[in-house]
């Protein structure tokens, strides 16, 4: 059997079903008939596909036919396609309608990185076919290399994460209401749950034997093809070496020469040049994400502190076991991603005398001060979070400022600045920007 015609009978199977996807809908809601490719990136198995069938889904109910759409997963395994192949798919949907108004169809491209110049293939369906056009991919740096190339000015950039705890809740069928005793009683439960479970979809309501060989799959799947293979890494031990060191440094600074000197008292040979391409490329698929130190000199940021954090608490938890019963490291983690999701990458830490867990940007200024402390019980552990969000909402002249625990709740004054304590579950139930 031709190449196309495997592809026609992918189209056909598609187009012959007679239901639709049952899917359990996500907070992200891609907008439609924006002419303008959409685009989702975000780490393997989140749910961007989904995502893309749940927006699919959504065009089908606007009265459009069911084959005037196209789903094309590049992660299936019947047919992996080369560059030069990519045009089969146009010829063989053209063959298979047409009589259709191109302009009139919608074309879904899932896991599209895994093609080499797939920007090009993407381009020119949108300058001579249509405009409706959404893809996903799991690397953001490929991605994003090429939106900036061969199709700046015509996308819309999306990121998904793994469920937050408000879409955990949605996806258990659980009421989000925390008003009450017993209310409140169950959310701290089902938070305490997914605290140490993580977000991956897959892995809601799975036994923890089950849930814990999802997601070391998902990890190796994230080693070895996403990094290894993709970007020609030989140097496998010390690459889980430093994946190892990072994961078990989560929130705190992390030194890439103190890394390389471990790795060269143990006779490994890799120059730092090697270690800083493998942090870049543990970031591209959104393994890792860096949150700089905050210096007003750009240049400063890059040169100083940084530290890592893991895109889901369950990822972080196969890695690097030790913070299977850290909740304080999982709260701060977790708070991060959320962090991350509502605000972007106007993020930084700050760090002079005390330090503060997160400073919140809108453009170029400074609208929030936040701490994440599991406990605040302790007089010495609560003298040393406040004192540390003080100096940070002094520096930036804030007079209002965050401490976000696992289920405290005050407000307190200090020195002129106004102090909300909040549970987290409460703030990620309401899923608001603070």
């Amino acid at each position: 059997m031709s190449r196309k015609q495997s592809i026609k009978e992918i189209i056909l199977q598609q187009h012959n079903s007679t239901k639709l996807d049952r899917l359990t809908p996500r907070d992200l809601e891609l907008p439609i008939d924006t002419e303008k490719i959409i685009v989702v990136s975000g780490v393997r198995r989140c749910g961007k596909t989904s995502l893309l069938k749940q927006t699919r889904n959504l065009i089908l109910k606007n009265n459009v036919p069911l084959n005037k759409t196209l789903f094309f997963s590049f992660d299936d395994e019947r047919l992996m396609l080369q560059t030069e192949e990519l045009d089969l798919i146009m010829q063989a949907y053209r063959e298979l309608y047409p009589n259709h108004n191109m302009e009139e169809c919608y074309f879904f491209f899932d896991e599209i990185q895994n093609i080499d110049h797939w920007d090009k293939f993407v381009r020119r369906i949108y300058d001579n076919e249509t405009q409706n056009i959404f893809i996903s991919g799991s690397n953001s740096k490929q991605l994003g290399s090429e939106i900036a190339t061969s199709l700046r000015g015509r996308t819309l950039l999306y990121e998904l994460f793994p469920l937050d705890f408000s879409e955990y809740l949605t996806f258990k069928k659980i009421d989000k209401n925390y008003k009450g005793d017993r209310q409140k009683a169950l959310m701290i439960h089902e938070f305490n749950l997914f605290l140490k479970q993580g977000g991956f979809p897959e892995c809601i309501s799975r036994t923890e034997s089950q849930r814990n060989q999802i997601l070391a799959d998902y990890y190796q799947v994230l080693l070895f093809r996403d990094i290894v293979e993709r970007y020609g890494v030989t140097r496998i031990f010390a690459l889980k070496y430093f994946i190892q060191k990072l994961m078990g440094n989560i929130s705190t600074p992390f030194s890439l020469n103190k890394i390389y000197n471990e790795l060269k008292s143990q006779g490994v040979k890799v120059s730092k040049d090697t270690l800083y391409e493998i942090l870049e490329y543990i970031e591209a698929v959104y393994l890792g994400i860096r949150l700089y130190k905050f210096d007003y000199s750009v240049v400063n940021r890059e040169m100083g502190d940084k530290k890592i954090y893991s895109i889901d608490n369950g990822l972080l938890s196969v890695i690097s076991y030790q913070f299977s019963d850290n909740h304080g490291r999982l709260l701060e983690n977790l708070v991060f991603v959320w962090l991350r999701k509502l605000y972007g990458d106007s993020l930084f830490y700050y760090n002079q005398k005390t330090e503060c867990d997160f400073i919140v940007f809108d453009r170029d200024q400074p609208i929030q001060a936040i701490q994440v402390c599991y406990d605040l019980s302790n007089s010495d552990t609560r003298k040393r979070e406040i004192n540390g969000l003080i100096a940070a909402m002094d520096y930036f002249n804030l007079s209002k400022g965050v401490i976000i625990t696992m289920d405290q709740e005050e407000e307190l004054e200090k020195e002129g600045k106004s102090i909300r304590v909040i549970p987290a579950y409460q703030l990620m139930i309401e899923n608001k920007k603070l």
